[in-house]
């Protein structure tokens, strides 16, 4: 049960939302956009989100979009975990969507709000990084398209009031050969000790991962490291590690140490993968 009272509106148009948020917010009422609801709903129950005002964006067509339009692919906020992957548009998302909390939860979980969410992991976004994606962000003065690089850089980079509406990849990286590896302390539904996602473009590693800082991440510097032909594989995954690009994370998952073990193991059979098979 959730504590408190607050106010719920539905709208069905992006800039009605966007238009409410800020006179609720004017209003001091700390309003919340809402998608599936499973990190607001659990954190208002145990005390660490309140709010006086959700917003549901559901009813919104284009944040419930997903399908190729063109050269690309767009995927709504609002589209539910469960739907990426049944909809096998984009594999290497959809093995990750697969892995994030249990099959119940993907049904409610969406694309934006485990983006969005207070949860560090966020683990969707990791084949957007991979895929050089795109995210429609609304707010008080219309929509922009920005680079999702740019959207969520170390954490969310959105101004108050606004709201991603979609997200798009250009379909040449959709069928790309790929690698997704979750490793977690225990058990399979569970936070990662590491996620390594990988695509292959013209022999060459792209690299992106989650639980090893306490962000998710593409690292160039990395990726230079491992693709560094005719070096022994040791070398590389030396060399790759020694470019994390911020502390290795420590919590009870697991201490640094073992996460740079674990992860060290990763690249190593990532890049024998590659050599062995000529794909990844």
């Amino acid at each position: 049960m959730i504590p408190f009272d607050f106010d719920y509106y539905r709208p069905g148009r992006i800039q009605d939302a966007v238009r409410l948020f800020n006179q609720i917010d004017s209003a001091g009422k700390e309003p919340l956009y809402f998608g599936g609801g499973t990190e607001i709903i659990t954190g208002a129950r145990m005390g660490t989100i309140y709010t006086g005002a959700v917003i549901d964006l559901k009813d919104i067509p284009e944040c419930q979009a997903l399908d190729l339009s063109g050269n690309n692919l767009i995927i709504g906020a609002c589209v539910s975990l469960t739907r990426i992957t049944d909809g096998g548009l984009f594999p290497l998302l959809g093995k990750v969507c697969a892995r994030v909390a249990d099959h119940t939860a993907q049904g409610k979980i969406t694309i934006g709000g485990n983006l969005c969410g207070k949860i560090i992991y966020h683990e969707t976004l990791l084949p957007l990084l991979l895929a050089d994606g795109s995210a429609v962000v609304a707010g008080e003065y219309g929509q922009r398209q920005v680079p999702i690089s740019q959207v969520f850089d170390r954490k969310l980079q959105l101004n108050r009031g606004e709201c991603i509406v979609q997200f798009i990849i250009d379909r040449s990286y959709l069928q790309l050969p790929h690698v997704h590896i979750k490793k977690t302390r225990n058990e399979k539904i569970d936070y990662p000790l590491v996620t390594l996602t990988s695509l292959r473009q013209e022999g060459q590693i792209r690299l992106a991962l989650s639980g090893v800082c306490a962000f998710p991440f593409r690292s160039p510097q990395m990726e230079k490291r491992l693709n560094e032909a005719g070096r022994p594989y040791a070398y590389r995954v030396e060399k790759a590690l020694a470019a994390i690009p911020a502390p290795v994370l420590n919590n009870v998952a697991g201490m640094p140490e073992y996460r740079r073990f674990v992860l060290s193991a990763l690249l190593m059979k990532l890049l024998a993968a590659q050599d062995e098979v000529g794909n990844v």
